[in-house]
C-alpha cells in the first residue's frame, strides 16, 4: 500500500511539474485519438466544439461522439470507447460508486433552471400533489431522474403513485406530442418545445435551494489525465474562455452572434433560443472552479458534497449498492489549477 501510494505520489508531482513548466502542445500530436463525448445541452462549451479549438491548440486529434444522456456516455466510457465526457452529477455519482476510475476536472454549468418539470396544459396538475396518478417521462439515472425522485419525496409521493417512464429526450418529444404523458423532467432542447403547450412546475434551481444541487461536469478516465495532463489543462482553458466570452456578451447576445451560431448547429436549436437557454445556467468561473464552492477544498468542496448526497440518494433508491468513504477522491482541482496559469 505505502509503495502504491509513493508512486501516486510521484505521478502527481510529475503532472504538476509538466503543467507548470509551459507544456509545447505540437509534442502530443501522435497517432493517438481522444474520444470525447458530449450532450445536446445548449453551453459555450459546444462553440469550442463548433470551432475545432481543441484541435487547433493542441494539435491532437479528436473524435467527437453526441449521447442523448449522461447515463449512455458514462457507460460508453465504462466500456473504453471514450476518454472524456460530460454528464450530470447523478450519472457520475452513479459511476464512481460502481468502481469507474474516473475524476471530475470542470463544473459545466450549475444547472439551476434549465432543468424544470414540465406538466400538460389541461393535464389538471397544478400543484405536486396532483402528480399522483400520472404519467411521467424522465431519463432515468440523470441530474433530472434524481431531482424528480427527491421531489417526489418532499411531496410526500412514491413510485407508485407515479408513472414515471425511462425516456431519452428525442423519446419524451414524441411522447410529447402523442400525449403519451402529463409531464416531465428535462432539459433544452426538449425542454422549451415542450413549454410551448406546457407550464413548469417547478425547477432543478427550486430543489437545489432546498439543498440538493446538480451539475454538469466534465470527467476523465484518471489513465488519460496521467498521460496527457497538459491536454486536459488546455481543454479547461478553452471551455473557460467561452464560458468568460458568454458572459461579456450575455445582456447583448442575438441569434446571429457567431457563438450562437456555433451553439446551435452544434445541438440542433433554434438559434434564437439559445439567449434564453443560456441565461437559466450559471457558468462558474476558474477562480470560482478552483474555490470550495466547486472543485476545491477537498471533502468540504461543493462538487464532493454534491457527489456524496447524490450518491446517498442513490443508494436510498436501489440505484448504487454501496458508498465511497470521501467523494473528494473523484474531484481533480489541478488541472483547473493550471488552466489558470495559461
Amino acid at each position: 500500500m505505502r509503495a502504491r501510494k509513493i508512486t501516486q505520489f510521484v505521478k502527481k508531482a510529475a503532472t504538476l511539474s509538466v503543467l507548470a513548466s509551459g507544456f509545447v502542445f505540437s509534442s502530443l500530436a501522435s497517432a493517438d485519438t481522444v474520444t470525447i463525448g458530449y450532450q445536446g445541452i445548449m453551453n459555450p462549451w459546444k462553440s469550442v466544439i463548433a470551432e475545432k479549438q481543441l484541435e487547433k491548440a493542441t494539435g491532437m486529434d479528436i473524435e467527437w461522439r453526441r449521447f442523448d444522456s449522461g447515463a449512455k456516455v458514462i457507460t460508453a466510457m465504462a466500456s473504453g470507447d471514450i476518454d472524456i465526457a460530460t454528464a450530470g452529477s447523478s450519472p457520475i455519482a452513479a459511476a464512481v460508486n460502481r468502481g469507474l476510475d474516473i475524476e471530475l476536472v470542470w463544473v459545466l454549468e450549475n444547472i439551476n433552471n434549465a432543468e424544470a418539470l414540465v406538466v400538460r396544459d389541461g393535464s389538471g396538475i397544478s400543484a405536486p400533489q396532483d402528480l399522483r396518478g400520472k404519467t411521467i417521462g424522465v431519463p432515468f439515472v440523470s441530474t433530472t431522474h434524481f431531482h424528480m425522485l427527491f421531489a417526489m419525496e418532499q411531496f410526500g409521493l412514491t413510485e407508485k403513485d407515479v408513472k414515471l417512464i425511462n425516456m431519452q429526450p428525442n423519446a419524451i418529444n414524441a411522447a410529447w406530442e402523442r400525449g403519451d404523458i402529463d409531464a416531465a423532467f428535462i432539459w433544452d432542447p426538449a425542454l422549451g418545445r415542450i413549454k410551448q403547450s406546457g407550464h413548469v412546475l417547478f425547477s432543478s434551481g427550486d430543489l437545489s435551494r432546498w439543498g440538493k444541487a446538480t451539475f454538469d461536469g466534465v470527467v476523465i478516465n484518471k489513465s488519460l489525465g496521467e498521460e496527457k495532463p497538459a491536454f486536459v489543462a488546455q481543454m479547461i482553458k478553452l471551455i473557460a474562455d467561452a464560458d468568460a466570452s458568454y458572459k461579456e456578451q450575455k445582456d447583448g447576445l442575438t441569434a446571429d452572434a457567431p457563438l450562437v451560431q456555433s451553439i446551435a448547429k452544434m445541438t440542433g436549436g433554434a438559434a434564437t433560443e439559445v439567449p434564453g437557454v443560456l441565461a437559466l445556467y450559471d457558468f462558474p468561473s476558474l477562480t470560482e472552479q478552483t474555490s470550495c464552492t466547486w472543485l476545491g477544498c477537498g471533502a468540504e468542496g461543493g462538487a464532493s458534497k454534491a457527489l456524496q448526497f447524490t450518491s446517498e440518494f442513490l443508494k436510498q433508491q436501489g440505484k448504487v449498492r454501496a458508498l465511497a468513504e470521501d467523494y473528494s477522491v473523484f474531484v481533480n482541482p489541478s488541472f483547473a489549477e493550471a488552466a489558470a496559469k495559461l
